[in-house]
């Protein structure tokens, strides 16, 4: 009888143990994977979509700060990309030159109205010459305001008979505004001005 019951008790003590052991474990894995659920939810937090024009990019999330000299240096590149292709179609300099104005100030208003008073546009147009923006050599900047710096690229021009390159170096600052659909990084560039523009080579086609 006595031995039954011993048998019993300890049987209810390897239950007991068992169970206790059971439950640990359950509350170690379950803290574990709320741990790691966080831990996923923190890094999607982190992730954020930008949808600038018809560009949709993926972005790391991070203060304006660190991302501040990328997100200028694109804007230059972005505003000469616009102010400089150009195509023989009156439409296509107009659409190009006002989403370039967009980016700068009154100075880049004023190159404009230069070149148009001097017949360059027009010379586009009835030459039938298609004017690229090269990809820029390289783009110095100040990373302290008021963010001053130089751009330095080509120009590729193609003519009936031939294509010329010319250099390209501009200068000017950069104000910090907001953001808008026209333009998504929200800076103006400001005093800019064309130092060179100078034929460099000239290809017979």
């Amino acid at each position: 009888m006595f031995q039954q019951l011993r048998n019993i008790d300890s049987a209810f003590r390897h239950v007991k143990t068992f169970s206790i052991v059971l439950t640990v474990a359950n509350v170690i894995i379950s803290c574990y994977a709320i741990y790691k659920s966080h831990q996923t939810i923190a890094r999607n937090k982190d992730k954020v979509y930008v949808i600038a024009g018809d560009k949709f990019l993926q972005a790391v999330s991070a203060s304006r700060a660190e991302n501040m000299p990328i997100e200028i240096k694109d804007h230059i590149k972005t505003f000469h990309n616009y102010f400089f292709s150009l195509e023989p179609d009156e439409s296509v300099i107009k659409r190009n030159i006002t989403k370039s104005l967009y980016l700068a100030d009154a100075k880049a208003k004023n190159e404009y109205d230069n070149l148009n008073e001097k017949g360059y546009y027009t010379g586009i147009v009835s030459g039938n010459i298609s004017q690229q923006v090269m990809e820029p050599d390289s783009i110095a900047l100040v990373t302290i305001p008021p963010y001053r710096f130089r751009y330095y690229g080509k120009l590729k021009m193609i003519r009936a008979t031939s294509i010329v390159t010319r250099s390209l170096v501009t200068e000017g600052t950069i104000r910090v505004t907001s953001p808008s659909d026209n333009n998504p990084h929200g800076f103006l560039i400001e005093n800019w001005r064309i130092i060179d523009n100078t034929d460099i080579s000239i290809q017979n086609r």
